[in-house]
Order: C-alpha cells, then structure tokens, then sequence
C-alpha cells in the first residue's frame, strides 16, 4: 500500500468538494447550465488526474496531467463568468485558493517530468 503523500490528488478532491457544495447552490437559484458545465469540469480536474496515476508510461502520464490542466482551466473560466455576473450567486475564496494550488502544482509537474 502506498501511502506515500500525493498534494496534487488531495487538492484535486478537496477543490472538486467545493465545486460540488457550490453548483448545489447554483442550482438552488436556478443557475442550471452553468453549474452543470462547472460541475463537469471542475470535477474532471481530479477524475483525470487519479487516471493519470496509474498512466501507462510517462507521455501517457503527462497527456492525462494536461487533459486535468485544461479542465481546471475551464472551471476557472465559468468561475471567472460567475463572478462577473451580477445575478449569480459568489463562490467561496477557498475555491479560488484550491484553483490557484492547483495551477502551481500543474506548472511545477508537468515542468518536471518533460525533463
């Protein structure tokens, strides 16, 4: 059993809790399309990157570390649109703290293991 620590996979599951506590509240105000598309993708984030800890070899490895990437892109997008918009109600900063966590943690790895 490994039970070595792994800060990419634990922030990815905590960021995808708050992701689903926070569409739950666009859904109480109706905000149904949107919270499905951040639903979607922000808990793709970690789905992608649990995939990606059992890759076939280090390109398999990096392209599903990529695809989480670009997910977690698009959950800052829909975020970002959340925000901005006057009728939707605002997420909670531990939510922008997650997606800032996870950006660095991308950079840093995918950085890496190109080398």
């Amino acid at each position: 059993m490994n039970t070595k620590r792994n800060e990419l996979v634990e922030v990815s599951f905590e960021f995808a809790l708050l992701i689903i506590n926070f569409t739950e509240e666009l859904e109480n105000s109706r905000k149904y399309v949107v919270a499905k598309q951040l639903l979607k993708s922000g808990t793709s984030v970690g789905a992608n990157i649990n995939e990606a800890q059992s890759a076939e070899s280090k390109a398999d490895f990096i392209h599903k570390l990529k695809i989480a990437h670009k997910e977690l892109l698009e959950s800052e997008y829909w975020l970002k649109l959340i925000t901005s918009s006057s009728s939707y109600p605002k997420p909670d900063i531990e939510i922008d703290i997650k997606l800032l966590s996870l950006k660095k943690l991308f950079n840093k790895i995918i950085s890496t293991a190109k080398k």
